[in-house]
């Protein structure tokens, strides 16, 4: 078995695949076994040798190779187990977070709505009753222009403008 872990620690790329063609099979309803998750199971497998592969000059010539690769797939089955559940909590938390804002969808619209006013009042004085013309009272430009003493050309870039200031704010 020593002479496995010999070329593999030389960089034979042939004993590695057949090392892989060997063990994957094996490794792959090792960690099903114990994960219940195909994708899991995958995943640790093709993380395993390549692992194996990335630190194949510290294994040990002592060790049986099939020993080393279960140590490796059991270590990292762990670590991606634990990743995992991690994600799962994170998730039920942004979850619950989430349905306590949809519960409310009137205290959502009343904030939303009180940044619109307040871009709106942040504008310069002639976009301000430009756009409130326009959009609040709906009056058309040609009315706002004649209102204002201003072009409808003028109407239309001071709504253009308006209406970017919003979006950019938002």
């Amino acid at each position: 078995m020593s002479e496995i872990v010999c070329n593999i620690k030389s960089g034979h790329i042939d004993t590695f695949q057949t090392v892989y063609r060997q063990y994957h099979p094996k490794l792959y309803f090792y960690v099903l076994k114990h994960t219940k998750s195909p994708y899991l199971a995958e995943e640790t497998v093709q993380l395993t040798f390549i692992k194996l592969w990335e630190k194949r000059a510290t294994l040990s010539e002592d060790v049986d190779i099939s020993l080393q690769i279960f140590r490796i797939a059991k270590s990292l089955m762990f670590d991606l187990l634990r990743k995992e559940t991690s994600t799962r909590e994170s998730m039920a938390v942004l979850a619950r977070d989430n349905k306590t804002v949809q519960t409310d969808p009137e205290v959502y619209k009343k904030t939303e709505l009180q940044d619109v006013y307040e871009t709106i009042e942040q504008m310069s004085p002639v976009r301000q009753e430009v756009f409130k013309l326009s959009r609040i009272h709906g009056l058309p430009y040609k009315a706002i222009a004649e209102q204002l003493s201003i072009s409808p050309k003028t109407v239309e870039n001071h709504i253009g403008r308006a209406l970017r200031e919003l979006k950019d704010a938002h």
